[in-house]
């Protein structure tokens, strides 16, 4: 065999034929919706496409066809408000969970390659963190490219932020318990409020949760290129949402998308999740280490047989259940120790 096989072998090479078999059931059920590849669509057509959580609505549906019972809901009361953005207000959405309070609160960011994705589609991981965390979930949504590019959902991530963290609104909150959250382009916005609440001068999160973060500019790395075909999420896929994001290549070198080349000092303690199916794994990889350099307390922790997305089925799939629990523990711990 030449190189020349080899590497057009990979090329053409399916990593999610790896998934565990309850990633591979919801996999196979978004295929059965046939989703039109998100990079030969337009940035309409491609907020149209079926997503995981369609998926996962398909296979549980199924499921109660097959007379098997469907897992209940988690009970939080939800409460949809405006709060204040970077350039005009921003739909949220407040998921409190039953009992007393005071709660600890979390702000959390949803995914979507800061193009795609709202608080709809990402309903599940507030809803489980509310219940598992015992905490009040804040999931905010932000201005949206290629609408508004870089760095408007970064800005309205810290004005969510600034509103919350100095907001005597609502009962039942527990001062000075507030952690930071996101996943995918989310986990970068997350990040990126803690480091620039550092540099304001602010309180910083108790805690920041990263899931599959973005966290570089390395379209080279080696989970790239293991799973430049993965589904969902694929490196022809995250090249379409940069250039829907960034105004010249200049920006990625701006750490608000390269946060490994940032300065990392004095960051809370950190919960890193990854799937081993996805491009960006290395990143948060990457970014785990550049932490612990910094001085940070981190845990990490890769979901192998796990892809992109996957951290909001755990009605479905048993690595979410686990990664779920991992970050509640992680939560709950820095909550814990801040009321010390």
């Amino acid at each position: 065999m030449t190189l020349g096989d080899t590497l057009k072998g990979m090329l053409g090479f399916d990593p999610t034929g790896h998934a565990d078999a309850d990633m591979k059931a919801v996999l196979d059920a978004l295929k059965s919706l046939n989703p039109k590849p998100v990079e030969d669509c337009s940035v309409s057509e491609a907020r149209q496409q079926p997503t995981l959580a369609d998926a996962l609505s398909k296979l549980m549906n199924d499921s109660v066809s097959s007379a098997r019972p469907a897992p209940e809901r988690a009970a939080v009361r939800i409460e949809d408000i405006l709060i204040p953005g970077a350039a005009g207000s921003n739909p949220a959405r407040v998921y409190t969970p039953q009992g007393d309070g005071p709660f600890p609160l979390i702000l959390y960011f949803h995914g979507g390659g800061w193009v795609l994705g709202d608080l709809d589609s990402y309903d599940a991981t507030p809803r489980a963190m509310a219940m598992q965390s015992h905490a009040i979930v804040v999931s905010v949504h932000y201005r949206q490219a290629p609408e508004h590019r870089l760095p408007a959902a970064h800005d309205d991530a810290f004005a969510a932020w600034r509103w919350l963290a100095g907001s005597t609104t609502g009962s039942g909150r527990e001062p000075g318990k507030l952690a930071v959250m996101g996943e995918g382009a989310g986990g970068n916005l997350a990040i990126n409020v803690s480091i620039r609440a550092r540099d304001a001068g602010m309180p910083l999160p108790v805690h920041q949760a990263l899931i599959y973060p973005v966290a570089s500019n390395n379209i080279a790395s080696v989970s790239y290129e293991e799973n430049r075909n993965a589904k969902p999420l694929n490196k022809t896929m995250m090249l379409w949402f940069m250039q829907n994001v960034i105004d010249s290549d200049r920006d990625l070198k701006s750490p608000l998308i390269d946060v490994a080349s940032a300065n990392l000092a004095r960051l809370p303690p950190t919960a890193i999740v990854t799937a081993g199916i996805d491009p960006l794994r290395s990143d948060g990889e990457m970014l785990a280490r550049k932490l612990r350099e910094a001085g940070a307390a981190v845990e990490h922790r890769n979901y192998r047989g796990a892809t992109h997305e996957f951290f909001g089925l755990a009605a479905a799939v048993g690595a979410a259940r686990d990664a779920q629990a991992f970050v509640a523990q992680a939560q709950r711990r820095a909550f814990g120790a801040a009321g010390e």
